[in-house]
């Protein structure tokens, strides 16, 4: 923690994360991540609430719209500590789905419906479609606008805890264009959300059909500010991501340390052998590195290019340093690394998944080279 003082981590970064260290280190033991594994929604709802109540779906939401008024860097030590404790919740999602009601949302929208998350109300976006493009311009999904109705169609994917949403903010081409609409969950008609198997056991995805599905007019978002949203959604998630995957990356090499110093093979421990030994060290190195990235994004955070930059080599090293991290634990474990009792699969599978979300490496690191030279 104190190598991150020289790039400026806040007070209030530090405070939340020995918070969040304590209370989703007690909150969520890998025997209950296991167990609610099975679970249909996928999360305790105590811990949900008590998530709401600490504030934290409120940091990065503006005083006047009833929210802390901080901002996208302070929700970083939370995020990770999630990911290290494998608590997957609505947090990130509707954590996305506040910041892109504060990047393209009207006066009246945001005076709605930001409260409420600031209160607890869980949120999420509907922007992937069977294409997989990360590109969120790339989108079948389309409103026709019949005087204050738009009605909907199309189908999106991996829209994250839409079961316990209030609020669905998904994208959609109007006369060719890309726009964002507010959706309410209670207005779905039956059968719209089909949940999906997803790699990821520990997260909760849905299919959401739009067929059928009308909202008024002003249920969208400005055109104007259309790019300005898209922008907004990508960095926010790249980071949210990001923290989570450092998190994850930190725990799955606790993880795999802790078995090295106590698995003997011939008499030996075998964390001496040098064939695990330097592997290890070096996805510490990684992690290091990801997490240096990760909150010199944090403090990047809003700086015109500057920011984009930051946050692109973060959610880069991030992605890169947990799938690393965790396919030599699952190699190191041996034969018990190849069974779904090994945690090292928890978090392999996350990684992957994770990736998919926002652009795996190679995709954040194509984004980064256009960025750096062209």
């Amino acid at each position: 923690m104190d190598n991150l003082g020289t790039i400026g981590t806040t007070e209030e970064q530090i405070e939340l994360m020995d918070v969040a260290t304590n209370f989703c280190r007690d909150k969520s033991p890998i025997d209950k991540v296991r167990a609610l594994l099975e679970d249909d929604l996928g999360y305790d709802p105590q811990v949900w609430k008590e998530i709401a109540e600490l504030g934290w779906l409120a940091i990065a939401i503006p005083e006047n719209h009833d929210g802390v008024g901080l901002s996208m860097a302070e929700v970083v030590p939370i995020a990770e500590q999630m990911g290290r404790n494998l608590m997957n919740t609505p947090f990130g999602s509707t954590t996305l789905a506040a910041q892109a009601l504060l990047a393209g949302g009207s006066e009246e929208q945001q005076a709605r419906w930001l409260p409420k998350i600031a209160a607890g109300s869980a949120a999420t976006m509907a922007l992937c479609e069977d294409n997989g493009d990360w590109d969120l311009a790339n989108i079948e999904c389309s409103g026709k606008q019949d005087g204050d109705t738009v009605a909907l169609s199309g189908k999106k994917q991996l829209v994250r805890w839409a079961d316990s949403a209030e609020l669905i903010i998904a994208s959609v081409k109007i006369d060719g264009n890309v726009r964002f609409a507010l959706i309410e969950r209670s207005a779905l008609p039956e059968g719209a959300l089909r949940r999906e198997s997803i790699i990821d056991e520990t997260s909760r995805s849905y299919e959401l059909t739009l067929d059928g599905v009308k909202v008024a007019a002003d249920a969208l978002f400005d055109a104007d500010r259309t790019r300005e949203t898209i922008e907004k959604v990508e960095l926010a998630a790249g980071l949210i991501q990001a923290a989570e995957m450092c998190g994850g990356a930190q725990a799955v090499i606790d993880y795999t340390i802790e078995y090295l110093k106590t698995r003997k093979q011939f008499d030996k421990i075998i964390g001496s052998y040098q064939a695990l030994k330097h592997p290890t060290v070096n996805n510490y190195v990684e992690y290091e590195k990801a997490r240096t990235h990760l909150y010199s994004a944090a403090h990047s955070w809003g700086e015109q290019g500057r920011g984009e930059v930051a946050v692109r080599m973060a959610a880069a090293q991030a992605h890169s340093s947990y799938s690393q991290a965790a396919d030599r634990s699952i190699q190191f474990h041996g034969g018990f690394g190849f069974t779904h009792d090994c945690d090292a699969q928890l978090h392999r599978r996350k990684a992957i998944f994770d990736g998919a979300l926002i652009g795996d490496a190679a995709y954040q690191r194509s984004k980064l080279a256009g960025l750096l030279f062209d």
